[in-house]
């Protein structure tokens, strides 16, 4: 679905990142690990078009879109939940939802307001509270929610459970899980190392830029020791 080839980005004369590489199978779930500051977010917001890339290949189902604009990206049906979360805060959870709403790649409309709802019950009892009155946790479903509004092939999670009460966050892995069960692949990053390649299939880690380790998740848990040596744990 989605393959990342070479992929060299800077800021300024710092080079981030460095030849990445990086493939994500149709309804697969990716993992995307390391220590803060070493480019997981700069990957994500590259291969969103936020952060142009210097050199590379970024391929979505074998068609060549380097260097292609945020809102072309959206639209080949790519949804982002950024870190931050990024919801509209002078909106109310009802507006949230419903400006994002639209119909994916080749018509699919399998998550409606109603499933979302469905999904974050939390949600559906404060349809008119505004953004900035919903708690964090609150505020991460609304996130998560609008990119479901959008019908995705591919969902992308930056630090979905950052900041988050315990039961909060074992109720966004409870969900992240779900969307999984539907088919739309998932690339994810969060600091919670073992929740992630709990939930994912493959995943990378990165340092300094560079893709240091990478295969089966399954495979990466039982390596404690590299694990320890590139995350810190």
């Amino acid at each position: 679905m989605l393959q990342i080839e070479s992929l060299n980005t800077y800021y300024g004369d710092s080079h981030i990142l460095q030849g990445v590489d990086l493939h994500i199978a149709p309804g697969s779930a990716v993992g995307l690990l390391g220590r803060n500051g070493m480019g997981k977010t700069t990957l994500i917001r590259s291969l969103m078009g936020y952060v142009p890339a210097a050199s590379g290949k970024l391929s979505w189902q074998g068609v060549d879109v380097t260097g292609f604009a945020p809102e072309r990206m959206a639209r080949l049906g790519i949804g982002y939940v950024p870190e931050g979360r990024g919801i509209f805060p002078n909106l109310s959870v009802r507006e949230n939802l419903v400006m994002s709403a639209r119909r994916g790649p080749g018509g699919r409309n399998d998550w409606t307001f109603e499933r979302v709802l469905d999904t974050f019950p939390r949600l559906a009892e404060r349809l008119e509270y505004g953004g900035q009155q919903l708690s964090g946790g609150e505020q991460q479903m609304l996130s998560i929610g609008r990119a479901l509004m959008t019908n995705p092939a591919l969902m992308i999670l930056d630090e979905a459970t950052e900041g988050l009460a315990p039961l909060v966050v074992a109720e966004i892995w409870r969900v992240i899980e779900r969307i999984g069960t539907t088919g739309i692949s998932t690339l994810i990053v969060d600091r919670n190392y073992h929740a992630v390649l709990s939930h994912t299939d493959t995943a990378a880690v990165l340092e300094k830029g560079l893709v240091v380790a990478g295969g089966a998740s399954h495979e990466l848990l039982a390596q404690p020791a590299l694990l320890a040596r590139y995350l810190g744990v």
